[in-house]
């Protein structure tokens, strides 16, 4: 089978395509044909050697962390998929693995796909589904009336983060790229902010609650924006801001909380549910997994309207 990987840290020129025997699943996993992969801007902080100290120097590695595809194989003690089962799922985020023709997963990180959605669309829907859940229940506690600023609201986190917001009642304020402008307004963002004509720090408001998606609005320059008493959330941060973290919130009350994404099964069988039902998942670019490096190259230096996904076949 086909895998991506990469023997040291660097750009993209570290990544290729390697053939590998076929796994065999063992207890309490399943063998997956791939379908689909989305992409995360966590896979090139791993490749490019941005989270070393968490992931450490053994190669080669693996990249993907979501992804759909169909049960091929059960091993023992699985009983909750059979082969042919169309399925869902993510890989512990420094682990990924996912980007081949085969992946193997525990019961645990699999859920049955909802008939609505396609392959790719699954494919996009665990990091983002489970980060927006964690960020708005664990870390900042949305619900009716919260005013919320959403930087990066269209991208793979914040299509999530964006609609359950408004679902709950809070007050979104959107900041989007020129195309995400049609997909705030069809959410019925409260306000929205198009960085491409319109600077964010020039808002003439204050919240309760600030996600930054896009990695371009640190704390520091955030504070005109935030109310006395106030959440501020990183979803990609780095050492230093994981320190500066537990030092500023044991003396302030604007808190800065870090992002970082731990699967959960319930939540997981949750997204499916909802994006089953209500939730859209937005898949913005497609690319053939033979276009490896080019898709990872495009979508860090373009970004992305909903999420990037790679095409298994």
């Amino acid at each position: 089978m086909r895998k991506v990987v990469y023997s040291r840290y660097g750009g993209t020129e570290v990544l290729e395509m390697v053939e590998q025997p076929s796994p065999t699943p063992l207890l309490g996993q399943v063998l997956i044909d791939v379908k689909a992969v989305a992409l995360n801007p966590l896979d090139w902080k791993i490749y490019e050697g941005q989270m070393a100290f968490v992931t450490g120097s053994k190669f080669p590695r693996g990249i993907g962390i979501e992804f759909a595809g169909e049960v091929a194989k059960a091993g023992p003690a699985v009983g909750r998929f059979k082969p042919g089962d169309p399925v869902f799922g993510m890989l512990d985020p420094f682990k990924g693995d996912a980007l081949g023709d085969q992946v193997i997963a525990s019961e645990q990180q699999i859920h049955l796909k909802p008939p609505t959605l396609s392959f790719e669309q699954a494919a996009a829907l665990p990091i983002g589904g489970l980060s927006a859940l964690q960020i708005l229940d664990d870390l900042a506690q949305v619900g009716k009336g919260t005013e919320v600023l959403i930087n990066g609201a269209t991208g793979g986190i914040g299509t999530m983060a964006t609609q359950i917001a408004k679902r709950r009642g809070a007050i979104v304020t959107a900041v989007v790229g020129k195309r995400g402008v049609p997909l705030a307004m069809r959410w019925r963002c409260d306000h929205i902010v198009d960085r491409s004509s319109q600077d964010v720090l020039g808002l003439n408001r204050r919240f309760d609650v600030i996600i930054d998606l896009s990695d371009k609005l640190p704390f520091a320059a955030s504070k005109p924006l935030l109310k006395s008493r106030s959440v501020y959330v990183n979803a990609y941060p780095n050492p230093k801001d994981i320190l500066l973290g537990y030092i500023h919130n044991a003396v302030s009350q604007r808190k800065r909380r870090i992002l970082m994404m731990k699967p959960n099964a319930e939540r997981l069988e949750l997204l499916g549910r909802l994006a089953g039902d209500w939730l859209e998942v937005v898949v913005g670019t497609t690319f053939p997994m033979s276009d490896f490096r080019r898709a990872y190259s495009e979508t860090k230096a373009n970004g992305s309207a909903g999420k990037t996904v790679f095409v298994v076949t």
